[in-house]
């Protein structure tokens, strides 16, 4: 699985933002021999699927070899072509697979790609065979949204996530907080960050970006946990000149100079949080449960030490989230549609198989036990998922009991239109607040606000 930090790092990296200007089109040629979905017809179906894992994760690329080898012994007249460009979607080479038709049959997206490919006409319709997949009954409705475009649907998902409050345990028990009872409101972050602050020096109780559009990637989190929005409903304008808005930075701005709760060095990106979670002296940063398991891997943290709860005020309002999936090569035939979601809900959406093999992620010595993908929520399928991983967990899964609990009270908002460019407008406010003892939040809000309205004029 592709990772939310894994992610976060790639668009960093392509910086200006993960958005297509087009997607799919290409590999389904005329002269394929036609097929049905089932392993049980006469004729033969190839498609080619993108996001296999790459060479350089081999634990990874042996379980989805092995997952293409069972598969294709319960449909022996599909064969799947795996495809391992890393990364599985990259806008600079995006364009160059369009026009040269070697889009995937089955091609891999970002959430907030999907609507973009969808007005655009760049994936197939998968409307009239998706009824088929059995698994699409127990899926969340708001996941199944992401791929839906009024009463058509034109993709399934893989992934989803949505934000939450990641939090050292063992530096709240030392502060003398209750690691099992995590803050859930601002008024209570505030609290705990000044106690974990006062442990001595070096410690951080609250950590937050405010550069590299990390920091405005965290204003929109923050900003959706109290309720508000970054953008208007058509998304022609920004709404995040609000009171939500302003006490997302007051507060930022309170705990940096009053309460010293902050440290004093700012002008953060991803991996700074990242190091100093690790180094064991940050108390709380925004971030998926997938932090931990980066936190764990990349920078010498441990499992035990670190608990993941909801973004706090999140509940009854919303949490920002994301997530990926496939969609379908406009020229692929039916019979290459039926076979793709045979294997998607072969691969993605059965609990037990694909991706939520467990006892094979255990066996290869890879994490199990983090609540993400959340796919299905309280239904048979989900249930049957958390039940495996409790089985198969190498990870302690009670300290995310406090973020698993919450998922039913809060909905799922996805990034805005143009997002990274309204991010990196927004650094701006946020490394202020947090580098300017007198920075006037009014102003920083109205300025973002006219740059952000000026963007988001291009984009109608």
């Amino acid at each position: 699985m592709r990772t939310t930090s894994q992610r976060r790092a790639l668009s960093l990296l392509l910086v200006a933002g993960l958005g297509l200007v087009a997607a799919s089109c290409g590999s389904g040629d005329s002269d394929e021999p036609s097929a049905q979905s089932s392993g049980g017809a006469d004729s033969k179906v190839t498609i080619t699927v993108g996001c296999q894992p790459p060479k350089s994760n081999p634990k990874e690329r042996a379980g989805w070899d092995s997952d293409v080898a069972e598969f294709q012994k319960l449909h022996p007249n599909i064969t799947v072509e795996s495809k391992d460009a890393f990364p599985c979607i990259n806008p600079d080479t995006f364009q160059a697979k369009l026009a040269g038709g070697t889009q995937e049959d089955v091609f891999y997206v970002y959430y907030t790609d999907v609507q973009k490919i969808i007005k655009a006409k760049q994936a197939a319709d998968i409307s009239a065979h998706v009824g088929d997949v059995k698994a699409l009954a127990d899926l969340r409705p708001d996941v199944q949204s992401v791929f839906k475009d009024g009463d058509k649907t034109y993709g399934l998902p893989r992934n989803n996530y949505n934000m939450g409050l990641v939090y050292n345990r063992k530096l709240f028990s030392q502060a003398g907080l209750n690691p099992d009872a995590p803050p859930k409101t601002w008024a209570e972050v505030q609290e705990a960050a000044r106690k974990i602050a006062g442990l001595g020096a070096g410690y951080v109780g609250f950590g937050e970006y405010s550069a590299g559009n990390t920091g405005g990637w965290h204003f929109a989190a923050s900003l959706y946990a109290r309720g508000g929005s970054m953008v208007s409903e058509d998304g022609k304008t920004a709404a995040f000149n609000s009171a939500e808005g302003k006490a997302v930075l007051e507060n930022l701005k309170q705990m940096r100079w009053n309460d010293n709760s902050m440290g004093s060095k700012q002008l953060l990106q991803w991996e700074d949080l990242m190091r100093m979670m690790g180094s064991g002296k940050l108390g709380m940063m925004i971030g998926a449960p997938d932090v931990v398991q980066s936190v764990n891997n990349d920078f010498q943290g441990k499992f035990e030490d670190y608990g993941v709860t909801a973004v706090p005020e999140s509940e009854g309002k919303a949490s920002l989230s994301g997530g990926d999936g496939y969609m379908f090569n406009p020229k692929a035939s039916p019979e290459k549609i039926k076979a793709g979601l045979l294997w998607l809900e072969f691969h993605e959406l059965t609990p037990g198989k694909g991706q939520f093999d467990y006892a094979r992620s255990k066996e290869q010595g890879r994490p199990v036990g983090l609540p993400i993908p959340d796919l299905y929520g309280d239904s048979k399928p989900g249930q049957e998922i958390v039940a495996l991983r409790k089985q198969y967990a190498t990870v302690p899964v009670e300290h995310f009991t406090p973020y698993v609990t919450a998922q039913s009270r809060i909905t799922n908002k996805l990034e805005p239109p143009k997002a990274q460019e309204l991010y990196a407008v927004l650094d701006v406010a946020m490394s202020a607040v947090l580098t300017r003892k007198d920075a006037d939040i009014d102003k920083l809000l109205s300025d973002a606000e006219s740059k952000a309205n000026k963007i988001l004029a291009k984009n109608t």
